[in-house]
């Protein structure tokens, strides 16, 4: 036991010696959720399934208990990826609240301390579009972030690779209105872990813009500005996605973070791809785009099939067209099949 110990440190410790760019080809493979598009997202099975099928990160959603624990789910609301409707003994939970302007009902994290979250099983947040995940429905009980870091450390001892994390804050601004910044939690787990510099396999992601402001003056940690088509930073309600898509909104934004995070939108649009990366790249940010899915739900328009069974598109070509634009790294729901069509273009 004592000699496989040391292998492992000594695995660690050699990992940690080789850069990124030399064990990692571009554009880089981030596990949205894990392999949401086969596994209930954001479970330990759904990470796990993407580090075995070659995902370069994982990437959890974080929000956080009423005892201030990080745990990953896509929404701090509850009621449509867990069975915590069927628990009685929750039933006063359910309320209504304004999360960043939407109003919604349901149940939220923040009214649950860990061990009432426990009780609760993952459920397919998408049961329509992806009927067979339904099948692993109540079998997963929701992650904390610390568990997550310690799939990884036994997974990177497994394969012998380093595997990323890719955390993204969930409502910081909200949450840290409540008294439960993510700041603090994620940074102390994080560095617990051996994650505390730009050279750590580590991106922290935010729509917001203050916290990302308040994590580079915390940590050297690499930072993506995530943006989206519409909208703006919740945190900023003069300022829209638009605007920071400038010129000079990418020069601000690259005073405070390494990447960009745009969705698949912004990079190839209905007349074509946009000069969006290049002027990323001009202004010496990262451009990881979000999110490469299979259904033709999510697909452009040439890129859907109306014959494919499972309601399933060109995925491999659309993840090739987006390759092709210059990314420095995709997020997809299906990491096997992104990482097999991203292989055949390298």
């Amino acid at each position: 036991m004592i000699g496989r110990g040391l292998a492992r440190i000594g695995l660690y410790l050699l990992m940690s010696l080789i850069p990124l760019s030399a064990v990692q080809a571009e554009p880089i493979l981030i596990a949205h959720r894990g392999a949401s598009g086969e596994r209930p997202e954001h479970t330990l099975a759904a990470y796990e399934r993407a580090i075995d099928q070659g995902a370069d990160f994982i990437e959890p959603d974080l929000v956080l208990t009423k005892d201030g624990v990080l745990v990953a789910r896509h929404e701090n609301e509850i009621g449509g990826t867990t069975d915590v409707a069927d628990h009685p003994e929750f039933a006063d939970r359910k309320t209504s609240k304004t999360i960043d302007g939407v109003a919604m009902t349901g149940w939220f994290t923040e009214d649950f301390t860990l061990a009432e979250l426990r009780t609760l099983r993952a459920r397919e947040r998408l049961p329509d579009v992806r009927p067979a995940n339904r099948r692993f429905d109540d079998l997963y009980p929701i992650a904390t972030f610390e568990e997550i870091l310690k799939l990884v450390r036994a997974k990177e001892a497994e394969a012998g690779r380093r595997i990323g994390l890719y955390p993204e804050t969930k409502h910081p601004s909200y949450f840290a209105s409540l008294g439960l910044p993510h700041q603090a939690a994620l940074l102390d787990l994080l560095g617990r872990y051996g994650y505390q510099s730009e050279a750590d396999p580590v991106f922290i992601q935010s729509f917001e813009v203050g916290n990302l402001k308040a994590l580079r003056a915390a940590s050297r940690l690499r930072l993506i500005q995530l943006v989206d088509a519409e909208g703006g930073p919740t945190d900023l309600p003069g300022t829209t996605y638009a605007d920071m898509l400038t010129v000079q909104g990418l020069t601000d934004i690259a005073t405070y973070a390494d990447g960009l995070g745009p969705s698949a939108a912004l990079i190839i649009a209905p007349e074509g791809p946009t000069a969006l990366v290049g002027r990323a790249h001009d202004a010496g940010l990262q451009v990881h785009v979000w999110t490469l899915r299979m259904e033709n739900i999510f697909l452009p328009a040439q890129y859907q099939r109306a014959d494919d069974p499972q309601g399933r598109g060109d995925f491999a070509s659309w993840v090739r067209a987006i390759a092709a634009t210059g990314v420095d790294g995709v997020f997809s729901d299906f990491p096997g099949q992104a990482k097999a069509a991203l292989e055949s273009v390298r």
